[in-house]
């Protein structure tokens, strides 16, 4: 079975299929939306924008679409990037940059941060089937370490791992990753109920 994935980040397409095919080989495939595909992302929470781009590949694609809406939340800055994450700055390494430049002085024992990873899968009529959240906790590290991943990974540090997101192996992080927190269980309930 394809399932559209509501997204045209290549780099998000090629880590769920990879956590598939490790822990769900026979499964299904998850898919690129084929032509255009732009959606809004205007909702107030990460829900609504993950509800939001599912809805548009499923409508675009005729078949069941998941989505997901990701997000770094810092405490010392009020939950920034949060929602506007990937927009926080023009590239990886002005997002990188911007975010030690706001944390610039703030001690370690205060860059407490998460990420939280959002997925919605959404029928082609537009219906919401199934929502569920992943999240890891961890804190932001004073300078970039690691070269797996993208976006935020290099400063993203988790204490109990003594490694950034970016310094974990492919299979480390198709298992303790937000992301893999949310879709693990999404695709049990896909497989149950799809």
């Amino acid at each position: 079975m394809k399932i559209a994935l509501g997204t045209s980040n290549p780099h998000k397409l090629e880590e769920i299929n990879d956590m598939i095919k490790q822990f769900h080989p026979d499964s299904f495939e998850f898919v690129l939306v084929e032509g255009e595909f732009d959606p809004v992302e205007n909702g107030a929470t990460f829900a609504e924008n993950s509800y939001i781009k599912a809805a548009e590949a499923a409508k675009i694609m005729g078949i069941p679409a998941l989505a997901d809406d990701t997000g770094l939340c810092v405490d010392a800055l009020d939950g920034r990037p949060g929602l506007y994450s990937a927009r926080y700055a023009p590239d990886q390494k002005s997002k990188i940059a911007k975010l030690l430049g706001e944390l610039k002085g703030v001690p370690k024992e205060k860059r407490s941060a998460h990420f939280i990873c959002t997925m919605t899968l959404v029928a082609p009529d537009g219906q919401k089937l199934h929502t569920q959240v992943g999240k890891i906790e961890g804190y932001i590290d004073e300078k970039p370490s690691g070269v797996h991943g993208f976006g935020y990974d290099p400063l993203f540090f988790i204490p109990e791992l003594n490694k950034t997101m970016a310094e974990l192996t492919l299979e480390e992080k198709n298992t303790l990753s937000h992301r893999a927190r949310a879709l693990m269980p999404m695709v049990e309930w896909i497989k149950e109920n799809i």
